[in-house]
């Protein structure tokens, strides 16, 4: 008989999933709270504006292609990308810098910014190519059920070129003195969930993502990926039900037998599983929707959890064009040292925060109304803070946009049609994040693999947890690796 399995959420690791238990020949029901798939990377369209709520960078072009072609596909079969160049400019205080894609004219950026350093980054990459190859191969796809994972020769002679016991500040400074090129090769590692000083350099894989795998765009929108794993996800026989809030799994005798949810109407709807896969929140999950006797972790465990951090979003309607903006802009013209202290170490709002700035307008004409402007603000902030108000809100937008206004040389304020602010009491209501969070759990040495959340109950025989608060991390491609990952565990667990 056909064994059934429901997916709680909606977002990328809960698409993935489903799609691969479809393809083990499952029964499969997603349960999504919201009336569209996505989770956290949703569409919102407002004033003749179309916004992705969540995730706007496109790197690892590679996950992407490689999730499609396990199910016969190509990206190419659901939406179509373009290479930004400039892949982002940075803004410093003397003026704007833009970051080609053309490796060879990266070079001569760096080279005229500290001499010799164009040659040094092709070093660094050469080390950074390693870990992305085999960090991603051989760590990555890991289920963090057992050391012996990691038993494998290719990790065990190439442990020191992985850097795993060396800080991201240290291994850039080998490389680089300019503090400029020094932030511009962090700053990547700013929302894994630590300080460089305290990150791995391990992490320096992401700088290969981005100056070798390039940064990229789906014409439509960052939800065209949603909507393509969506799609793919109808085809091989999944069945969605949205508008469908999860209450309650319960369980008989350590057994996941049914979900609980509540519809639109308000009526109560109960679905039968053979397996239970979470992909809501790995916090709500075990203290919303379990009763306490079947829960893995205690209260003491989850606050002692380091996390990613959390953010603020602004969404923002201009009725006009800016010159001269670029898609992606980062805003490096405070203190880097200061806004990372106050995001993982004093854990307080931000004094003057360094901010990022996504203009999908710029590539994308369906964002914006003709010759208007769709902006996405993102100030990265710690999670867990209290008195997230709109007064507060207001003070950073005012103070980011004024910013804004003074490098851009143009008028912003004025032109604003729509705005809308999301941050942590939206992200705990809109998707029952743990203190808020927007990325999830930090990506330290004491927090990986086998010391993140278990993507299996420690309780209930078959439960499983797939997402950003598990194996292997917060990120768009670790959420599609996380879904393989847990939907090969249950296949194992149940052949």
């Amino acid at each position: 008989m056909e064994k059934k399995v429901i997916i709680i959420g909606s977002g990328f690791a809960g698409l993935s999933a489903a799609s691969f238990m479809a393809k083990a020949g499952w029964k499969v029901t997603v349960l999504e709270k919201h009336p569209i798939p996505g989770g956290r990377a949703r569409q919102m369209k407002a004033a003749g504006f179309v916004f992705d709520m969540g995730p706007s960078w496109y790197w690892m072009p590679d996950v992407f292609e490689r999730y499609f072609q396990q199910f016969g596909r190509s990206v190419a079969d659901y939406y179509t990308l373009d290479r930004l160049d400039p892949s982002y400019r940075v803004y410093w205080n003397d003026g704007p810098v833009d970051i080609p894609a053309d490796f060879t004219a990266l070079q001569k950026l760096f080279d005229s910014i500290e001499p010799g350093s164009g040659a040094e980054l092709e070093k660094f990459l050469a080390e950074a190519a390693y870990k992305y190859e085999v960090g991603i191969k051989k760590l990555v796809f890991k289920p963090g059920q057992s050391l012996t994972e990691f038993l494998d020769w290719d990790l065990a002679k190439g442990l020191f070129r992985l850097d795993v016991f060396n800080s991201m500040r240290s291994h850039v400074a080998k490389y680089f003195t300019n503090p400029r090129l020094k932030e511009l090769m962090e700053f990547p590692v700013l929302f894994l969930g630590a300080l460089p000083q305290q990150t791995p350099a391990l992490y320096s894989l992401m700088n290969y993502a981005d100056i070798k795998g390039g940064t990229w765009f789906p014409k439509g929108g960052m939800y065209q990926i949603v909507q393509g794993m969506y799609d793919l996800a109808i085809e091989l026989g999944v069945k969605f039900c949205f508008e469908n809030d999860v209450k309650e799994i319960v369980i008989e005798n350590g057994v996941a037998k049914k979900v609980i949810a509540i519809a639109a109407n308000g009526k109560e709807l109960s679905y039968e599983a053979d397996v239970v896969i979470g992909g809501a929140d790995y916090h709500h999950v075990e203290t919303k929707l379990l009763s306490k006797e079947y829960r893995s972790y205690s209260d003491a465990y989850w606050d002692k959890r380091v996390m990613a951090p959390g953010c603020i979003l602004y969404y923002v309607g201009l009725n006009k064009k800016l010159k001269g903006i670029q898609h992606h802009s980062l805003f490096f013209d405070t203190s880097f040292e200061v806004h990372g202290k106050e995001i993982y170490t004093t854990k307080e709002w931000p004094t003057d925060p360094l901010f990022y700035v996504s203009a999908t307008s710029v590539t994308d004409s369906t964002a914006a109304p003709e010759g208007y402007e769709n902006l996405f603000l993102l100030i990265p902030v710690a999670a867990g803070l209290e008195n997230d108000t709109e007064e507060l809100r207001e003070k950073y937008f005012d103070r980011i946009v004024e910013r804004m206004e003074k490098h851009l040389g143009q008028s912003i304020k004025d032109a604003i049609i729509y705005k809308k602010s999301f941050a942590h009491s939206d992200f705990v209501h809109d998707y029952n994040a743990f203190k808020g969070n927007a990325y999830g759990l930090a990506n330290t040495l004491t927090q990986t693999a086998v010391l993140k959340p278990s993507c299996r109950s420690k309780k209930v025989k078959n439960l499983f947890y797939t997402g950003q608060l598990t194996v292997p991390g917060p990120g768009v491609p670790p959420s599609l690796i996380s879904g393989e990952v847990v939907a090969g565990e249950v296949v194992k667990a149940y052949s």
